[in-house]
């Protein structure tokens, strides 16, 4: 692995008459196991049997009545804007590079579900490529009767100076995380037929890795392999061409109470290794490597993430780690020979070190160097890290004249000058595998893609090479301090969608109620008028150490930026109109300034994170920018129970609230698709002392009579098996029942976590929740 991210049967009831409140269905409060929290009575049982008729069509109620509220001829136009954005066939097509080919996957009007496509370099650096098509996944949905969604491909490396021809293509027959995997050929663009020995895997969750072009590696939870508390593969097995998964043989197992079970095979030449790793949960998991037909353990803390790379093994761990009577920091990177850690060597060389503004968020390998992605207060820099060069023996000066800067630890550090303020610039390599520049190979050669709010994302490519001493070779772009030499040059750009100059971005700090400071970004019109009455919708999702970045979106700018609202004056009369105002809030649980600022939200913390995107809202009603009845928020997923919690907890704060794909019912999340698996983010409810502080942010449960909650609207998806569609459905009947005004609800059948399979289902769902923000919080 070369690209490391910083481091996822009820009773049933009539559809129109839920079961009374206060009745305790069968398995819910008393009666439970000795030592578990008792559940609270829960009337919305019923609705948890996410494809049984009477939920279903209790979910068919409520959508006619939301499309009936939304779907006005406003809503069309947005929706028919939103759509040009995303079928647009001027946006970038992002591409992946095997052998001498450019792979892209590209979805617009003409080709819904999507065309697995590959071009030559040469053609993609034209305005119009010639596009190889492999797979129309249209015409194989048709075929077959499938509503397939495509969800990438994992080929064998070939022998040395074949092409790449073998594939396994993973598809989800509803845009769910189970997938089928199949063999693919890209000569012959067609899967090989089971018949013949093709590989053909039954849908499920899990993993596949190639050994070789006749053996598999596989964790899956197909044909009643065992699988974990959290639904995913327990188990993983060495499948051989021709052989039924059930009679593979058994290669790695991990506890059921554990994640889930992951391998892999590392295939570089020289280098190769086969691994396995047992994630315990989400932030804890042992690394094993394959010896001599044993599993021999990577011995680190089991919060300290692992990645090899040729020789090359890398840590970073999320607490402190004590070694050796060294300590090293939480969110630092860390190197040593593979080898001879293995050996027992605990020999580390640090190669970044955190501040107080500065975090890692990503990594990666080119051939030779090593490329670190980080945040400085949540703006990008890039530096890259030469590993044959000790810092202490850098030039003074590099070939493009810039002082030596080592402060990335014990390998010569550059600065890459590609990263402009309050933008989000990711650095990763093109083709790590491949010979390297001076064997006429793109071994070292990057990819970098920048953005920001106002700014359309552009892609780049660039060479790492090192300077000859003395050299005073002319750069495009010098890294400095190393003599390692980069130049890179865009290759494509995408297009404008709004009009970007009327805007501008600030960055501000509001001060959390334990006096943290707390980042957000602000994308309004330039001279906005400072007197409470703008439009504004804040984002967020603090959790996972996932950190939200400045990121250019056509939507945002037709959807919100650009809609307008009057302003009238005392007599009615009007005056000019104003657009809306968004906010993206970096709270703690988020990654932005790396571990210590996801785990400070962690848990019986976790009311941090609620604490900082209300002080958010606070600081803009004190600046001026809007008012309680003019600011929304929104949010999925984990920023689904944020907002969730903005609800049920800061009512005063909040006009609307758009709340998707959500966690909201605590007490019953561990049981509920794969809820289990986030445990160590916020607790096990089962556990009575666990349990009293999840309660304090289980919004479900934190709904009151007689408050005036803001105007909501909640949406899921059915075929979502990740958080599933059951907390969505709950909270919006329990809401109901109890007579809150102003409550609405949508749940597409398809589209899994992400809501939707292609890019109308995707228009649609987010015009629904732009359009409902903008008519509660601007008036129509």
């Amino acid at each position: 692995m070369t690209t490391t991210a910083a481091d996822q049967a009820p009773g049933s009831s009539s559809a129109s008459t839920p079961t009374p409140t206060g009745t305790v269905p069968s398995g819910v409060g008393p009666g439970v196991a000795p030592g578990v929290a008792p559940e609270p009575p829960d009337e919305n049982v019923w609705l948890e049997d996410i494809y049984g008729e009477d939920p279903l069509a209790w979910v068919r109620e409520q959508n006619a009545r939301t499309e009936d509220l939304l779907e006005d001829a406003e809503y069309a136009v947005l929706e028919g804007r939103i759509l040009e954005v995303l079928d647009s066939t001027d946006r970038i097509a992002m591409v992946g590079k095997r052998g001498d080919w450019y792979y892209n996957f590209w979805k617009d009007r003409a080709n819904p579900k999507g065309l697995w496509r590959r071009t030559t370099w040469e053609s993609y650096l034209t305005d119009s490529p010639e596009w190889d098509v492999l797979l129309d996944v249209d015409a194989l949905a048709a075929a077959e009767g499938v509503e397939w969604v495509f969800h990438g491909a994992t080929f064998l490396r070939p022998e040395t100076g074949a092409p790449y021809r073998q594939a396994l293509v993973a598809l989800s027959p509803d845009g769910g995380d189970a997938n089928r995997y199949r063999e693919f050929d890209v000569d012959t663009r067609t899967f090989v037929d089971p018949a013949a020995g093709g590989f053909d895997l039954p849908t499920a969750k899990g993993n596949v890795s190639w050994l070789d072009a006749d053996t598999l590696l596989v964790a899956s939870t197909a044909e009643d392999l065992p699988r974990t508390a959290s639904g995913y593969a327990r188990t993983a097995v060495t499948l051989r061409r021709g052989e039924a998964l059930g009679a593979a043989s058994p290669l790695f197992e991990v506890p059921e109470a554990h994640m889930m079970a992951v391998v892999a095979h590392d295939s570089t030449p020289g280098f190769e290794r086969t691994f396995a790793v047992d994630y315990v949960d989400f932030y804890n998991r042992s690394t094993f490597v394959r010896s001599a037909d044993t599993w021999v353990e990577i011995e680190a803390p089991t919060d300290v993430n692992l990645s090899a790379h040729r020789e090359w093994l890398l840590f970073r761990p999320q607490q402190d780690w004590a070694l050796d009577g060294e300590t090293y920091p939480a969110g630092s990177l860390l190197a040593a020979k593979f080898d001879d850690y293995l050996a027992g060597s605990r020999d580390l060389l640090v190669l970044f070190s955190p501040d107080a503004h500065t975090s890692l968020q990503s990594w990666s390998w080119t051939r030779n160097f090593l490329l670190l992605n980080l945040l400085r207060d949540v703006s990008s820099e890039i530096r890259v890290l030469d590993p044959s060069m000790p810092a202490s023996s850098a030039p003074a000066v590099s070939a493009g004249g810039a002082v030596t800067d080592s402060a990335s630890g014990a390998w010569a550090s550059s600065l890459l000058d590609a990263c402009a303020p309050l933008h989000d610039v990711n650095a990763y390599a093109v083709d790590d595998e491949d010979e390297g520049p001076a064997d006429g190979g793109a071994g070292d050669d990057f990819w970098l893609v920048a953005t920001g709010f106002t700014t359309p994302s552009t892609l780049m490519r660039g060479t790492l090479e090192r300077a000859a001493p003395g050299s005073a070779a002319e750069v495009s772009t010098p890294a400095v301090s190393t003599g390692v030499v980069s130049r890179h040059a865009q290759v494509k750009a995408s297009p404008s969608f709004f009009n970007e100059a009327d805007y501008e971005v600030e960055q501000h700090f509001a001060v959390s109620a334990d006096g943290t400071r707390v980042p957000y970004f602000q994308v309004a019109a330039r001279g906005l008028v400072l007197d409470g009455q703008n439009p504004t919708q804040l984002s967020g999702y603090g959790g996972f150490e996932v950190s939200r970045t400045p990121a250019y979106s056509g939507t945002v700018g037709r959807a919100w930026l650009e809609r307008r609202t009057a302003v009238t004056g005392d007599a009615g009369e009007p005056q000019h109109s104003r657009g809306g105002v968004y906010v993206v809030a970096n709270i703690r649980g988020g990654g932005e300034y790396g571990p210590g600022w996801h785990r400070a939200a962690l848990k019986e913390n976790r009311h941090r994170a609620f604490e900082d995107f209300a002080a958010v809202a606070r600081d803009l009603v004190s600046r001026g920018v809007t008012s309680r009845e003019r600011l929304g928020c929104v949010g999925g997923s984990n920023g689904g129970l944020l907002v969730g919690n903005m609800l049920t907890s800061y009512p005063e704060l909040f006009g609307a609230v758009s709340c998707g794909v959500p966690l909201l019912d605590m007490r019953r999340y561990t049981k509920l698709s794969a809820g289990h698996s986030w445990i160590a983010e916020y607790g096990d409810p089962d556990v009575p002392e666990e349990w009293e502080y999840i309660r304090t942010f289980s919004p479900y449960h934190l709904l009151r009579d007689g408050v005036e909650y803001p105007e909501t609207f909640i949406w899921t998806a059915t075929s979502d098996d990740r958080v599933g569609p059951v907390q969505a459905r709950k909270m919006a009947a329990r809401m109901e029942a109890m007579g809150i005004r102003n409550v609405w609800f949508h749940e597409s059948l398809e589209g899994g976590h992400a809501g939707a399979s292609d890019n109308r289902q995707a228009a649609a769902l987010q015009a629904r929740s732009q359009h409902f923000l903008w008519r509660a919080l601007a008036g129509g």
